[in-house]
């Protein structure tokens, strides 16, 4: 038995190795093969009354959980298998050896340690291997949350800008007008002056810049509202509880802070300014866009008509 436990020191040694390199098949194989057989020989040599035999229960956990991770489908049979396997040699060595002398007759206060000792192995393995499932789940299902919050955001969010895009900006504007309390909200739609020639002057990059460095502002000015990135240089923004006058009096301003702040891009500052339309939600609209078009007609208006400006009614 001694020379058996340097070989299972060896072998468990081995398959720490083999762990490191990613090769779990042949260390849970080697575990079940070596516990089996370390089993049948310590039953054989220090008696059944020495609870050699629990150790077959202590790889039961093993058996289930790594053979969970490493049999897909109908390979999981190889887990029933393993299982059915440790059960009939457990049953072969207490029908052959359970009222057999052992080889080695050890003395009853050695038994009984031997007894508690291999209970004990038994107990632990079953905890710690279950609490490593446990907690592995959890931590994989805390990855499939925020791995689906994240996807959700994409779905909803537009990634130059981190603003809503339609996806997810129309269903608010819904919600309100469904609302059942009274119903006071303005939608204002800006879209960036001259947006195609600075492109064309300065490159795309320069555009994504400034793109960023409105929206930034915008958010920083409008921190109680939705803000979305409706298509290209066009931002709708929906202003909750908001009437006409001060939806006026805070698009107004943030028209003038927009104007008067230039972006700076390389060595360069460019002037930049928006167009706004205005528009306050009214019981006839049906759908959300209702609402949004008439804020863009009024945009649209105003860049016929001279561009930073707010247009507010018809």
């Amino acid at each position: 038995m001694a020379l058996f436990n340097i070989l299972s020191v060896i072998i468990y040694l081995v398959c720490i190795f083999l762990c490191m390199r990613g090769h779990i098949m042949p260390v849970y194989m080697s575990i079940i093969i070596e516990v089996s057989i370390y089993s049948t020989i310590a039953v054989y040599y220090i008696g059944w009354k020495s609870g050699s035999y629990n150790f077959l229960f202590s790889i039961v956990p093993i058996i289930i959980y790594f053979g969970s991770y490493l049999f897909k489908g109908i390979r999981r049979w190889i887990i029933v298998l393993a299982l059915a396997m440790i059960f009939n040699l457990y049953a072969l060595l207490y029908i052959r050896y359970s009222n057999v002398n052992p080889v080695y007759e050890m003395p009853g206060t050695v038994r009984n340690i031997m007894m508690i000792f291999s209970s004990f192995v038994m107990f632990f393995s079953v905890v710690f291997y279950s609490s490593i499932y446990i907690i592995s789940s959890e931590i994989e299902m805390m990855g499939l949350e925020m791995t689906n919050k994240q996807l959700s955001a994409d779905a909803s969010e537009d990634a130059l800008t981190g603003l809503l895009n339609r996806r997810g900006f129309i269903p608010r504007v819904e919600a309100l007008m469904q609302s059942e309390k009274p119903k006071h909200f303005c939608v204002a739609f800006c879209d960036i002056d001259n947006f195609k020639l600075i492109n064309d002057t300065y490159g795309h990059d320069c555009g994504d810049e400034v793109l960023r460095h409105v929206t930034s502002l915008i958010k920083n000015e409008m921190r109680d509202c939705d803000i979305c990135r409706w298509g290209g240089e066009e931002v709708v923004i929906l202003m909750k509880d908001y009437d006409v006058a001060s939806a006026k009096q805070k698009i107004e301003a943030l028209r003038k802070l927009i104007a008067s702040s230039p972006v700076v891009f390389f060595d360069k500052r460019i002037s930049v300014t928006i167009t706004i339309g205005l528009a306050k939600y009214m019981e006839n609209f049906r759908k959300a866009e209702d609402l949004i078009k008439i804020a863009d007609e009024r945009m649209y208006y105003g860049k016929q008509h001279g561009k930073n400006v707010l247009v507010f009614e018809d």
